[in-house]
Parts: C-alpha cells; structure tokens; sequence
C-alpha cells in the first residue's frame, strides 16, 4: 500500500474511531430520554430495542452505526500494528466484536436466542481483543499502549465479574454501560493517535 494511501486511510480510520462512541452513546442516550420508564436499576439497555417507535429506532440504529464505525476503524488498526499472528488474531477478534455490535442492533432482544448469542459474543469478544492488542503492542515495545490497552480491558471486564459473581448490579443496563464507556476511551485515544500518525507522515 502506498504511504500516501496508507495516511488516507489512517486519517479516515481515526476519525472512525473517535464518532464510533459518540454516534453510539448519542443515540443510546436519545433512546432512553424517549422512553421514561427505563430503569437503570431494572432494565437491560436492550429493552430499549423493542420499544416501538422512536426509541427501538434511536437504539438499534445507533448500534448499527456505531458497529460500521468500528469497522472502518478496525480496517485502520491492521495498518497500525505489526504484522505479526497476534495481532491479527487479536484484530480479527475484535473485528467480530463489531459485527457483534452490528448484529445486537439488527436482532433485537425479541429476535431470540440470536440476540443473547451476540450480546455475549459482543462483551467477550471486545475486552478479549483488548488483551491479546495489549501483549502485541507489549512485543512491540510500545509499553504505554500496551497498559494502556490492558487497563481497559480490565475495567470493560470487571462489572461483568461483579455482575455475575455478586448482587451489586440488580440488571445489566450499568455493566453494560461501563464497559461500553470504557471501550470507547480506548477507540478515541487510539484514534486521536492514527490522526496523529498521519498528520506526521504529511509533514514530510
């Protein structure tokens, strides 16, 4: 791939990578404020997936959005890495961790046992893709991306192990939403960096 192509790409991927979270937390948010009676305390954010009318259109679109998003910044990553059989193991998972967002969104939580599979395919496949990206960039002596990296998937992970191993979350609408939030740390920062790569390579 040409340098030049290849900064094109960077840019585009970065930018992807920053609006992905904020397209899909945008529309989650326009979601519940359309829709009174849901419950942090009560509901999964997927009830909102079925709520007929605006709010099941806000919800499922703005994961649809947010997955094709994430792919574009995915197709960035493979520039961005190494290489190596890790990485693209780990890209590849995290790959499918977006078509799992794009899935949850097309199979709303009525469409059973496709929406659960995905659901969990999502929250598993995303802080596992974080982990292995985490020893690559580790092999790549790029030591701050790597606990960087790994610090997030530590905390997308946590409120699920609280979840399931202890009563401090009544429904899954909070884990969900924490790891979600902290995912979405990662993408922009990684995507604010390919930004950054790509400005640099157009100085020369």
């Amino acid at each position: 791939m040409s340098s030049l192509k290849q900064t094109f790409w960077f840019r585009i991927s970065g930018i992807c990578g920053i609006l992905s979270p904020i397209f899909a937390f945008s529309f989650i948010f326009l979601a519940i404020t359309s829709y009174e009676l849901f419950n942090w305390e009560l509901n999964a954010l997927s009830d909102l997936g079925i709520i007929p009318g605006i709010t099941a259109t806000f919800f499922n679109y703005g994961l649809i959005g947010s997955g094709l998003l994430s792919l574009v910044f995915a197709r960035g990553l493979f520039g961005f890495k190494d290489k190596t059989k890790l990485s693209r193991i780990s890209l590849f998972i995290f790959i499918l961790a977006c078509i799992s967002l794009i899935a949850i969104g097309l199979f709303p939580e009525n469409i059973k046992p496709i929406h659960y599979i995905v659901s969990v395919a999502f929250f598993v496949f995303l802080p596992l893709s974080l982990i292995l990206l985490s020893v690559s960039f580790s092999l790549d002596n790029h030591f701050y991306m790597a606990h960087f990296s790994l610090s997030i998937s530590i905390i997308a992970a946590t409120p699920w192990i609280l979840y399931f191993s202890s009563s401090i979350f009544k429904a899954v609408a909070i884990p969900e939403a924490i790891s979600g939030l902290a995912v979405s740390l990662w993408t922009i920062v990684i995507g604010l960096k390919m930004m950054h790569v790509s400005s640099e390579v157009n100085e020369y």
